[in-house]
């Protein structure tokens, strides 16, 4: 239906200014929206990698004036650590609240759309390799605002080589992120856009990395993902159906047993004078140049190893 045909429908316009991975769940609140309020609502977004992330979605209709504009915000964040509430919710219900409707969660993921066209792209390992090839997809950066999240990169070099001749990893990242190359993977760090990272993904069987923007694009694909927890927000915050998460924060004194997180940053203070410097992690583990938090070094190589061949024992992938 066209713009002009829809003078009895409400225009919005969501504005997105968080980082990708905050976007992508988002999408969960316009997929129910569509679904609760049909013919009601003409959405249109912009912002913060909101393109890439909405394209191809078919409750988006682009190029709206004088339309509403809701800033997207993630107001159960703040309590995430005293009642189960997901991600998921969080968005909803803000979206809720902005529009004074009744909107309820009714999906257990983020929703992205790929065409027909993109799906039938060769996939750009198969292009590199020059031959059709199973693998995996693995962060194993973080960004400098929470490095609490970060498992290490001597931890993930140690799966990659146990795991080397089963698995073939593809490691991804931004250049700007500081992700240090892994040995006996794919190298595409800083070599995808958005979209191209999803199409990655998508031609993926699974992947690995902390709690970021690649979990929760698993989560929307519906493959499997194995996720590295810190104790910085609950595990049932970011939980999917289709994601094993390791999480050892309920096991440490620094945790508090009643919330299930400790709301840390960082591990140990930058040269950036963040107010995040001082919001540190209380148990640091030091290994050579690395320092990773307690809850991160308790999640063992082998244990992440087993995760990972336990989607294929059960089933749910080959080799």
């Amino acid at each position: 239906m066209a713009v002009e045909d829809q003078k009895s429908e409400r225009f919005i316009k969501l504005n997105y200014y968080q980082c990708p991975g905050d976007t992508l769940v988002s999408t969960a609140a316009v997929e129910c929206l569509m679904q609760q309020h049909p013919g009601r609502f003409v959405v249109d977004v912009e912002g913060t990698d909101a393109d890439p992330i909405f394209e191809n979605n078919p409750h988006i209709t682009r190029g709206l004036r004088d339309a509403q504009v809701i800033k997207m915000e993630n107001p159960l964040i703040n309590e995430c650590d005293k009642r189960p509430v997901h991600f998921l919710q969080s968005y909803v219900d803000h979206l809720a609240q902005a529009l004074d409707i009744d909107l309820k969660l009714t999906v257990n993921r983020p929703s992205l759309y790929l065409s027909e066209q993109e799906k039938s792209w060769l996939p750009q390992v198969h292009e590199i390799t020059k031959k059709p090839v199973k693998y995996w997809v693995i962060c194993s950066g973080v960004k400098n605002d929470y490095t609490v999240k970060g498992w290490g990169v001597k931890n993930y070099q140690e799966v990659v080589h146990r795991l080397r001749g089963t698995i073939q990893f593809v490691q991804v990242g931004k250049q700007e992120h500081g992700h240090s190359p892994l040995d006996g993977v794919l190298d595409l760090r800083g070599k995808t856009d958005t979209r191209q990272l999803i199409r990655l993904c998508y031609h993926a069987q699974g992947g690995l990395g902390g709690e970021s923007f690649l979990h929760h694009l698993f989560a929307a694909l519906q493959k499997p993902f194995v996720c590295l927890a810190s104790g910085f927000l609950p595990s049932s915050w970011v939980s999917y159906p289709t994601t094993t998460i390791l999480h050892k924060a309920k096991m440490l004194s620094c945790c508090d047993r009643s919330k299930g997180c400790c709301w840390k940053s960082r591990v140990v203070k930058l040269d950036d004078n963040d107010h995040k410097n001082n919001n540190l992690c209380e148990q640091p583990v030091f290994r050579g140049t690395e320092v990773i938090p307690r809850c991160l070094a308790l999640i063992t190589p082998q244990e992440v190893c087993d995760a990972i061949q336990s989607y294929y024992a059960g089933g749910v992938l080959s080799f």
